[in-house]
C-alpha cells in the first residue's frame, strides 16, 4: 500500500523560505517518479513539479520556477520540495504524489498524501 508522509509545513513571512520533506513507502520509491502539488482554500489542485525517478528531470509550474527546488534521495525513501522566496499566494496545503511511471504523473495526483500547510503571511 502506497504511504506518504509530508512534513515541515508552517508559518512563514513573505520573503522567507521552508524545506518540506515526503516520507513515501510501500512502493520501490527509485522506480517512480513523484511530484508536488497543493491546493489553495477554495481552488483546484494545481501542479508544482516533477521529478523523474533517478532525479535527472525535473520540471516546474511557471508561478514557483526559480523560487522552489525539487529534489529526492532514493536511498532515504524521501523526496523535498526547497520553498524559497515566498509569498502570500503560495499558501496552501501542500501534497507529494506518486506518479504511475517513472517519467511523469501524466496528470493523474490520486496517490498523494495528508498534506502539510504552509502559510505565508506577515
Amino acid at each position: 500500500e502506497v504511504h506518504l508522509v509530508e512534513s515541515g509545513g508552517g508559518l512563514v513571512q513573505p520573503g522567507g523560505s521552508l524545506r518540506l520533506s515526503c516520507a513515501a513507502s510501500g512502493f520501490t520509491f527509485s522506480d517512480y517518479a513523484m511530484a508536488w502539488v497543493r491546493q489553495a482554500p477554495g481552488k483546484e489542485l494545481e501542479w508544482i513539479s516533477t521529478i523523474e525517478n533517478n532525479g535527472a528531470v525535473r520540471s516546474y509550474a511557471d508561478s514557483v520556477k526559480g523560487r522552489f527546488t525539487t529534489s529526492r534521495d532514493n536511498a532515504k525513501n524521501t523526496l523535498y520540495l526547497q520553498l524559497n522566496n515566498l509569498k502570500t499566494e503560495d499558501t496552501a496545503m501542500y501534497f507529494c504524489v506518486k506518479a504511475p511511471t517513472a517519467k511523469s504523473t501524466g496528470g493523474d495526483f490520486s496517490r498523494r498524501g495528508q498534506g502539510t500547510q504552509v502559510t505565508v503571511s506577515s
